[in-house]
C-alpha cells in the first residue's frame, strides 16, 4: 500500500472547474475529480498555515489552546506514527514556514524530507545592498524585500519553487514505485500570495491594466480601483493554472507507473483565499467566510474504487491523518478527534454532525452544513485569552519576555498526556479591530453569506452545538468566558 498527498496553500475552491468555476483554466482538477471522490462539504479546522498543519499531524483542533506554533512534545504525529509502523514517510515542500521558529518541529517527524528554497520571503539569497537587515520597523516589509531578492534568481519556470517541488516529488514516485509501504507528501506554497509566476501563465488571462505589476494584495478591505482588483484576480488565476499543470504531472505519473491500483491519492489545501469577495483580500482579519473555510478535497482510495462521484458529508482536515493511518492499518491515537473517511468515500456515510473551526483569538465558528454560526468575543479587548504551550515561539521569533513575565503553569488537558503546560497571557494586538461580530448564516437561502439572519431557535441550537464541540475539545474555561457562553 502507498499513499500520496498533494497539498496546495490558499486554494480557492470556487475557482476550480469541479466546483463550478467557469473562468479559470483547471482541466487537471477536473480530470482528478473524474478519478476520485470530490467532497463538497470539507471544512477547515485550525487556521492559518502551521495550525492547519498541526492538525494534519495530530488529527485534533488546536486553535482553542494556542496560536501559530510548533508541534508540542505531547502531540501525536501521523507521519511519525507511520514511520514507527514500518511505513516510510517523505515530504518534499517549498513551504518556508517549516523552517521558521514557529514550524521547526514538523518536517523532522517524517522519515525523510526535502526543502525547496525561494517562496515568498524565504530567507534564502543574501544581498546586503537590498537592506534586508531588520524586522523591527515592519516584518511584512522585510518579507517583501526578501521576496524581490529571491525573484532575481528565479528566471525560468524550471527554477520556480513549485516546479522543483513537484519534480522532486515525482522523482520519489519513480524511485519507489516498485516498493511498498510509503507515504509521500508533495506540498507547495502556491497559490499563496505573492502570485508570482512566469509570463506564459499570465498570458492565459488578458485584461486591461496599465499600472505597475502587482501580485501581492494586502490583508485588508478592498480599496483598490476596479482595474487593479481585476489584475490581482488574473494574477491569482495564472498561478492557479500553473498549479493545475503540475497536479497534472502527478496524475500523469500515476498513470505511467500504474499506481492507481495500490496508491491512495489525497489532494487538499489548508484554507481558501478571498479575492474581493465580501470586499476583503486574503484571510485572517475578516470572518472565516466559506470562501476561506469550505475547502476543496479530493480522495482516491483504491480499496473503494470510487471515481467521478461527489460526497456531501461534513468532513474536516482533522479527518485526513485518521484516514491515512486507517489506510495503512495503524490505529489512530486516543487523542485524535478526526475520523477515517474510508466508508464516507464508499457510500457518503457521515462522520460528524458539526464542524468546529477558527483562528486563535478570533471567532469560534461551527457549521452543521446548513447553517454557519460565527461567535464573536463579547469584549473589545478580546480577553481573557491565553496560549497554552511548552513551545514558546511565534511564527518567526520566540515569545518576548514581555509575554512570558506573567506566565504560570496550567493543569494538564485531556490530550497533553498528563503534562502541565505554560499558561501565557495573550496580549491583544487588535488585529481584528471591530470586524468581529456574532453572525448566523443560512446556507440554503444565502450560500454567499451576504446577509446574516436573526433566528433565535436556530441560534440557540447552533450555540448548544458550539458549546458541546468546545467541551469535547477540552477548551480552556476562559474561551467560554471570552465568547460570553455559560
Amino acid at each position: 500500500m502507498k499513499a500520496i498527498m498533494v497539498m496546495f496553500d490558499s486554494l480557492n475552491r470556487r475557482m476550480l472547474q469541479p466546483y463550478g468555476g467557469d473562468w479559470v483554466q483547471t482541466p487537471n482538477f477536473q480530470r482528478l475529480s473524474q478519478r476520485a471522490a470530490t467532497f463538497d462539504n470539507a471544512f477547515i479546522g485550525s487556521m492559518p498555515c502551521m495550525p492547519a498543519r498541526r492538525e494534519l499531524h495530530t488529527g485534533r483542533y488546536n486553535f482553542l489552546h494556542r496560536s501559530w506554533g510548533p508541534l508540542e512534545p505531547f502531540d501525536d504525529s501521523m507521519p511519525q506514527l507511520l514511520d514507527e509502523h514500518g511505513v516510510h514517510s517523505h515530504i518534499v515542500t517549498d513551504h518556508q514556514h517549516y523552517w521558521e521558529d514557529g514550524g521547526a518541529t514538523y518536517h523532522q517527524r517524517y522519515t525523510t524530507h526535502e526543502f525547496v528554497r525561494g517562496q515568498e520571503g524565504d530567507a534564502w539569497i543574501g544581498d546586503v545592498a537590498a537592506g534586508v537587515v531588520s524586522d523591527a520597523p515592519n516584518p511584512h516589509f522585510r518579507t517583501r524585500l526578501q521576496d524581490q531578492v529571491n525573484r532575481r534568481f528565479i528566471t525560468d519556470e524550471s527554477l520556480m519553487p513549485q516546479a522543483r517541488t513537484f519534480s522532486q516529488g515525482i522523482d520519489f514516485m519513480r524511485r519507489n514505485s516498485a516498493a511498498d509501504n510509503w507515504y509521500l507528501q508533495i506540498e507547495t506554497f502556491d497559490p499563496h500570495e505573492p502570485f508570482f509566476t512566469q509570463p506564459g501563465w499570465k498570458e492565459l488571462y488578458p485584461h486591461d491594466y496599465a499600472g505597475e505589476p502587482m501580485d501581492w494584495p494586502p490583508y485588508a478591505p478592498v480599496s483598490e480601483p476596479p482595474a487593479l482588483v481585476e489584475h490581482y484576480r488574473a494574477q491569482y488565476a495564472a498561478l492557479l493554472s500553473m498549479c493545475d499543470h503540475y497536479l497534472g504531472r502527478v496524475l500523469d505519473a500515476m498513470d505511467e507507473l500504474d499506481l492507481w491500483e495500490d496508491t491512495m491519492l489525497i489532494v487538499n489545501t489548508d484554507h481558501g483565499f478571498l479575492l474581493g469577495e465580501h470586499d476583503w483580500w486574503a484571510k485572517m482579519r475578516m470572518p472565516w467566510y466559506n470562501e476561506l473555510a469550505n475547502i476543496p478535497l479530493f480522495i482516491w482510495d483504491p480499496r473503494a474504487g470510487v471515481a467521478g462521484e461527489h460526497r456531501s458529508s461534513l468532513v474536516q482536515t482533522i479527518d485526513l491523518p485518521a484516514t491515512l493511518l486507517d489506510y495503512f492499518g495503524v490505529a489512530p491515537t486516543a487523542d485524535m478527534q478526526g475520523m477515517p473517511l474510508g466508508q464516507t468515500i464508499v457510500d457518503d456515510s457521515p462522520v460528524r454532525e458539526a464542524a468546529l473551526y477558527g483562528v486563535h483569538g478570533g471567532h469560534i465558528n461551527i457549521t452543521d452544513g446548513s447553517h454557519v454560526y460565527m461567535r464573536a468575543p463579547k469584549a473589545v479587548d478580546n480577553q481573557p485569552l491565553f496560549n497554552y504551550t511548552l513551545m514558546t515561539t511565534h511564527m518567526r521569533h520566540p515569545f518576548p519576555p514581555s509575554e512570558l513575565r506573567n506566565m504560570e503553569l496550567a493543569d494538564p488537558f485531556t490530550f497533553t498526556k498528563e503534562c502541565q503546560t505554560l499558561k501565557i497571557p495573550c496580549i491583544f494586538h487588535r488585529f481584528w479591530g471591530e470586524e468581529l461580530q456574532t453572525a448566523l448564516y443560512d446556507l440554503a437561502t444565502d450560500p454567499g453569506q451576504l446577509t446574516p439572519v436573526r433566528d433565535a431557535p436556530v441560534e440557540a441550537r447552533m450555540t448548544e452545538m458550539l458549546v458541546e464541540a468546545m467541551r469535547a475539545s477540552d477548551a480552556p474555561a476562559e474561551q467560554f468566558e471570552r465568547l460570553g457562553l455559560a
